[in-house]
């Protein structure tokens, strides 16, 4: 018998996985941007990741042309920025806090870490895509992560000693 959607959902509940703004720019050269836990590493040698992005999210065609993008991950005092970047809003920079880096990509500030990645490959998976990037550039902040776990937003708390 076919797994159905909910049973797949509903096991993935149970899943936690950290939280994450993927950004990347428009043809207009315009920022954009959504919520992903849909990421993980691939490779240390080279340095490799993926993010699966949903063919009918509104940023999709972005992630298609531009050959680049950026993984945010987000702390745990940013629920807000991923519930933003969650919306349909047509500017979801507007207000928020931002500075470019490599490739132009918008970098959203205060992270836990981000990676400027260079598209290296694409696969079509059932109603995603499989972005594949080289990672080109590492930043890395302070904070404990926000983790997505049960439909929630918690807080993994992080030992932070000297």
């Amino acid at each position: 018998m076919p797994v159905t959607p909910a049973e797949f959902r509903s096991a993935l509940r149970e899943f936690p996985a950290g939280v994450t703004v993927v950004t990347t720019r428009d043809r207009e050269g315009r920022p954009c941007g959504l919520t992903a836990s849909a990421f993980t590493s691939v490779s240390l040698e080279p340095p490799l990741v993926l993010v699966c992005i949903d063919h009918g999210a509104t940023a999709y065609r972005a992630f298609q042309e531009y050959g680049w993008f950026a993984v945010n991950m987000l702390g745990k005092s940013q629920e807000h920025l991923s519930r933003h970047f969650a919306s349909t809003m047509a500017d979801k920079f507007s207000g928020i806090a931002h500075h470019e880096g490599q490739a132009r990509l918008p970098i959203l500030e205060d992270v836990v870490a981000a990676l400027e990645c260079r598209v290296l490959h694409r696969y079509e998976g059932g109603d995603h895509t499989i972005f594949v990037g080289k990672v080109e550039g590492v930043r890395v902040g302070d904070g404990s992560p926000l983790v997505y776990f049960r439909g929630g937003y918690h807080h993994l708390e992080t030992d932070e000693g000297p």
